[in-house]
């Protein structure tokens, strides 16, 4: 199965609710970079075991998503995950893989799939989609062909902690730009302050400011910048398309 990233074009958190999770309205969509998962249902425990470009410092324990989602389907099985979507990046990464396999085994609760993750429910939908409440409250859109550049700093960002600055910051708001805005941006600058010299960094080498995938640590641009690869060799450039 196939495994489409995730990304974020527009982002506004609404709310808070009284459990403590954030209310959002964005647009998502999905895209061609996807990771690949092979799935064989068996009739002993789960396990999951990983490879890919982007493997390293995944886990295969029972605190993978993937192996919460088997266990949130009631369902067993040995899955294989090539991990082409970098992690930590605001991509979806995780929340993808989860999501093919509650495809795979046929579940279609959102609401509980969005108690496992707040991407996954529009990960299992795909395309490009309003996303409201927690997560869970989906609004097909038309699909819009795009042309991505994503360029991925080497650190991951903590969603948690860029959700606690956003709420020690009062709740402030992204500004707009020409690639998007994200309420998470401003607060992601406080929590991981290296966002801020990548920003400028990309913003000086394809002169337009890109924005924050979700909570980072990746920033994107609509349009096709393939030269940011070898302006930026510390980063992982990757040129993509949205994806139907």
């Amino acid at each position: 199965m196939k495994a489409p990233a995730k990304l974020t074009l527009n982002l506004r958190v609404t709310g808070v609710r009284a459990d403590g999770f954030h209310l959002i309205s964005a647009e998502m969509v999905s895209l061609d970079l996807a990771d690949e998962i092979t799935i064989e249902e068996c009739s002993g425990p789960s396990s999951l075991t990983i490879d890919g470009p982007f493997s390293d410092g995944l886990t295969t324990d029972a605190n993978n998503l993937v192996l919460r989602a088997l266990t949130l389907a009631q369902r067993n099985a040995h899955v294989h995950l090539t991990k082409n979507i970098p992690h930590g990046g605001g991509l979806g990464g995780g929340s993808t893989d989860a999501a093919a396999v509650l495809r795979w085994a046929s579940f279609t609760d959102l609401h509980a799939a969005s108690q496992l993750g707040a991407d996954i429910p529009f990960c299992m939908h795909g395309g490009r989609a309003r996303v409201e409440g927690i997560g869970e409250v989906l609004t097909p859109l038309p699909f819009e062909p795009l042309d991505i550049t994503l360029v991925i700093p080497p650190f991951g960002v903590s969603t948690p902690k860029v959700y606690a600055t956003w709420d020690a910051l009062d709740g402030p708001r992204g500004k707009e730009g020409p690639h998007g805005f994200n309420d998470l941006e401003p607060a992601a600058l406080v929590a991981e302050p290296r966002l801020v010299r990548w920003r400028d960094k990309i913003s000086d080498v394809a002169g337009s400011t890109p924005t924050l995938a979700g909570s980072g640590s990746t920033w994107f641009l609509r349009g096709a910048f393939p030269w940011l690869a070898e302006a930026l060799p510390e980063a992982t450039v990757i040129c993509t398309r949205t994806a139907n």
